[in-house]
């Protein structure tokens, strides 16, 4: 297989398109601010919409099943999203084509606040959920590789804030609207909106004109239909679990097929001469440990969080007081945001991850407890899981990122979250199922779906450990210079199971040997192709 070098960095102050500039596109603050009121306003109705699910359902003539498949196709639409976007700034313009996924989430949550009807509530919600995962992939990476190194440590703890602690601030917006009212979800609705419209007037205000990433890559429609296909097929059996059994043809089957054909594009990219995705590249140690961190971490944090809800829900508790019994977890993100931006340029990237990892699987076995406990319990899970989402999710995608050359970051950002956002918003149905389904009590069934929360962050963990081990990996500081010029990674990933395979190991961390991120398999070029 040939090896192609990536192309350049997107260039801020040169394109061979229009000259038209906003006054603020030299403006980092600016640019990180867009990233944030393009991701929060619908990162935080993902783990808000439970709590005001029944209300807006009311409102708009949706009954139970039919709102959790609204919210399960437009989780789907955010992770195809990711990808379509990669395909598309390949050819066209990535800047203009911010400018008009903005414009379309506008429309999009006019339509879910407005929506008397339910068929405007649903095409709303899958627009939002689509117009985001298109934006995560134009705003996030220029905002990462786009600026001065001495910016990167800001844009880690914006992009930690921005999508993790969104989400953990999720339940307290969900919790204070649900205990205001009946019809309280709208005004929520039209405050996203107006975020949407903030994210809308930035993109116009930064904007800079940028040439596509590669006109002459081919189109990758096969890697386009198989992850639409496998997002859509996945969400829907996981949002059916509302009104059918795990073993019905209406979950089990779209579910088993989902899974598949996201394997199945995985295996597909993994093979493909000038993958969209770089599966091959990302195949060593240290990206593999990420991914893994990111899709367990995502997985198991999502469901507890779900389930204790619903605890405290069914034990009588206001909705309202649910809210302010997370505002822990808020906290512990920021902290975790705070503890990232410190040890950042260190080589203790890949020990916040695992420990993040250890940290959910502690919360998890606190909040075990839940169905009969007291608030304290809540208090202290809460915390510890928003410190541990903080530290493990926004660690593991540089871990991966650092791994490759950082024009890569795009298809290493697209491949992660369609893989993260697979995992935690399909996983969570399943576990609240068995959370009703299983056990004598709601109590009880609870707190088994939880203990299978805390096996699955404890599995990443030790899977993340033992690939360390097996590899004779030793945690070293990245180069981010060196990364930052776009054709080197900032450290040099060991092979997979170096130690078994008898592959030799660079104790300083640098590893020339087949399957390294230096010599293996060649560099991808951003969004390539079929």
């Amino acid at each position: 297989m040939s090896s192609v070098t990536a192309p350049a960095p997107p260039d801020r102050h040169h394109s061979t398109g229009w000259q038209i500039r906003g006054f603020l596109a030299d403006s980092y603050w600016s640019a990180a601010v867009l990233v944030v009121l393009a991701l929060v306003p619908y990162l935080v109705l993902s783990t808000t919409v439970g709590a005001v699910g029944a209300s807006v359902g009311r409102d708009v003539g949706l009954g139970e099943q039919a709102m959790s498949l609204t919210n399960g196709m437009s989780n789907a639409a955010y992770a195809v999203g990711a990808v379509v976007a990669l395909q598309l700034t390949v050819h066209l313009r990535g800047r203009r084509l911010l400018v008009g996924y903005a414009a379309t989430f506008v429309i999009g949550s006019v339509l879910a606040a407005w929506a008397p009807t339910s068929g405007l509530f649903v095409a709303g919600r899958i627009l939002q959920g689509a117009t985001t995962g298109l934006m995560l992939i134009a705003a996030v990476p220029p905002l990462v590789i786009g600026w001065p190194p001495k910016r990167l440590t800001s844009t880690a703890i914006v992009m930690n804030m921005g999508i993790f602690g969104a989400v953990a601030l999720g339940p307290v917006i969900g919790g204070a609207v649900a205990g205001a009212g009946e019809h309280a979800w709208r005004p929520l609705f039209w405050l996203v909106t107006a975020f949407g419209t903030g994210a809308f007037l930035l993109t116009l205000l930064t904007f800079h004109d940028q040439d596509p990433s590669n006109p002459n890559a081919p189109w990758a429609p096969g890697a386009l239909l198989l992850a639409g296909a496998g997002c859509g097929a996945t969400f829907f059996g996981s949002a059916e679990l509302t009104s059918h059994p795990l073993v019905s043809t209406w979950v089990l089957l779209p579910l088993l097929l989902g899974i598949s054909l996201i394997v199945a594009l995985v295996l597909q990219q993994y093979h493909a001469k000038r993958p969209l995705m770089p599966v091959r590249q990302l195949s060593s140690t240290f990206p593999v440990v990420g991914i893994i961190v990111a899709i367990t971490a995502g997985a198991s944090s999502v469901a507890v969080i779900e389930l204790t809800q619903g605890a405290l829900l069914a034990k009588g508790t206001d909705p309202g007081h649910v809210g302010t019994l997370f505002w822990p977890q808020f906290v512990g993100a920021v902290l975790a945001a705070g503890l990232f931006g410190i040890l950042f340029h260190t080589k203790w990237t890949k020990v916040i991850a695992l420990s993040g990892l250890v940290c959910i699987a502690g919360a998890a076995a606190i909040l075990t407890g839940v169905g009969n406990g007291g608030e304290g319990l809540v208090w202290v899970g809460s915390g510890l899981l928003g410190f541990g989402v903080g530290a493990s999710v926004a660690p593991a995608l540089f871990i991966a990122g650092f791994s490759l050359p950082s024009n890569n970051v795009p298809q290493i950002f697209a491949l992660i979250e369609l893989l993260r956002a697979v995992a935690a918003f399909s996983v969570a149905p399943i576990l609240a199922h068995v959370a009703l389904t299983v056990g004598d009590t709601p109590a009880a069934g609870t707190s088994t779906a939880i203990w299978i929360c805390l096996g699955i962050a404890a599995a990443g963990a030790f899977v993340a450990v033992y690939l360390f081990v097996l590899a004779r990996a030793k945690p070293h500081h990245p180069n981010i210079d060196r990364w930052l010029s776009g054709e080197e990674p900032a450290f040099d990933s060991p092979a997979l199971a170096a130690a078994i395979r008898g592959l030799p190991s660079d104790p300083h961390g640098h590893s020339d040997y087949p399957g390294s991120a230096r010599e293996g398999a060649p560099r991808a070029v951003v969004g390539a192709g079929d």
